[in-house]
């Protein structure tokens, strides 16, 4: 047996990045009443959108249950609002308040004041690089996860 070398092995290296990340991000949000696992429902919502309890966990790429935990929560903080979807009476659609609405620029601005030292010493090129790897390889892994579920 050979020896595993996590800092050769881009699926821990990119577990330790996104781990970090979502530390960083946590405390930066966490005084403006929002928490880094509502990133994905703050960005979908963000221009006023409404979407479903399903269609936002679809797009969060979170289960069901977990995503109704975190609507509920979000709920209770006056972060979100939920009105009977006209086109489905047994379900819901969600969207923002105002509460929400307000905040979310300084979320935004706090999320950005940390970017540069993350990546400090990436040229803009490498920086695009980075990006473009990253996007290919969340579709790969999307592929993989619908393959997978389809079997």
């Amino acid at each position: 047996m050979t020896d595993w070398d996590l800092f050769e092995n881009p699926a821990p290296l990119i577990n330790m990045a996104s781990r970090s990340f979502a530390r960083l991000g946590e405390r930066r949000v966490k005084a403006l009443g929002f928490n880094i696992g509502q990133l994905p429902v703050l960005y979908l919502l963000r221009n006023g959108a409404q979407m479903s309890q399903k269609e936002l966990a679809k797009f969060a790429k979170i289960e069901q249950p977990s995503m109704a935990q975190m609507l509920a929560r979000m709920e209770r903080d006056g972060l979100i609002r939920r009105t009977p979807d006209p086109a489905d009476g047994r379900s819901s659609l969600v969207s923002l308040t105002e509460t929400a609405l307000e905040k979310l620029p300084a979320a935004r601005h706090a999320l950005d004041e940390g970017r540069g030292a993350v990546l400090a010493g990436f040229s803009e090129d490498e920086v695009q690089t980075l990006l473009q790897l990253m996007r290919r390889l969340n579709r790969n892994l999307d592929r993989m996860v619908f393959e997978e579920d389809a079997s």
